[in-house]
């Protein structure tokens, strides 16, 4: 069987696990801070064993975070957007290209 490698990096990585609560739902995550993935952070759910890239600008769609958590409620996906927004990286503004 033949493949082509798309890529093979080792780096050493920031891990921060972080387990809160909002009135209603628990949260596990492990987000792994890397220089892979044009600057966003790996979240890994640990609860349902999914995981995302995100970044500060993709706390801004709350719907989004909503499905891909299975939030019940707005108001605990707003608690999630705020403390992801506290603790994920921006993006750098400006011209990519």
């Amino acid at each position: 069987m033949m493949y082509d490698r798309l890529y093979d990096e080792t780096e050493q990585s920031q891990v921060r696990f972080i387990g809160f609560t909002t009135d209603t739902t628990r949260f596990d995550f492990a987000i792994v801070y890397t220089n892979m993935f044009f600057g966003k952070a790996l979240v890994i759910d640990m609860q349902m064993g999914r995981s995302v890239l995100l970044s500060e600008d993709d706390t801004d769609n709350i719907d989004y975070l909503q499905k891909f958590f299975h939030i019940k409620n707005q108001e605990d996906t707003k608690e999630l957007a705020d403390f992801f927004k506290s603790i994920l990286p921006a993006l750098p503004r400006g011209n990519q290209y």
